[in-house]
């Protein structure tokens, strides 16, 4: 199978280089996932922001997922880019940090908020539910 070469980087760190068969990735609407796209070896060019969610990575046919919250994706026929705020493989989560999260994100959903603290609060509750989610998958 075609490979094409993969780098992902958060502030803190390269999370990802290597060459892989394929990914899927959540597309962003802004706040949260809009839905998932996936990349081959020579997809057209495109640039476009990433949702909060899983990102699945196909690496010598094997599948390989992480939780990824927001950034941008640069794809060209080689080489795919994305600059991510955070991402993290499953190991790497602690689940009762992401619980605890999700309690206050859904407390904080039940109060009377503006509309972007509404919008916000949801990315905080769907990034916490990821993060469990794929703290689940450990390998």
């Amino acid at each position: 199978m075609l490979t094409f070469h993969l780098d992902i980087v958060s502030p803190d760190r390269e999370f990802f280089d290597g060459d892989v068969e394929e990914i899927i990735f959540p597309v962003s609407n802004g706040y949260t996932s809009d839905g998932y796209m996936g990349v081959l070896a020579g997809h057209e060019p495109l640039v476009c922001p990433i949702g909060i969610g899983v990102l699945r990575i196909k690496q010598s046919g094997q599948w390989r997922d992480a939780a990824i919250s927001g950034g941008f994706i640069e794809i060209r026929p080689q080489k795919v880019t994305i600059l991510s705020d955070t991402v993290e493989w499953p190991e790497e989560i602690d689940a009762r940090r992401a619980e605890a999260a999700r309690r206050r994100a859904e407390e904080r959903l039940r109060q009377r908020l503006s509309q972007e603290e509404y919008l916000r609060s949801q990315a905080a509750l769907a990034r916490a539910l990821t993060r469990l989610r794929i703290s689940n998958r450990k390998v």
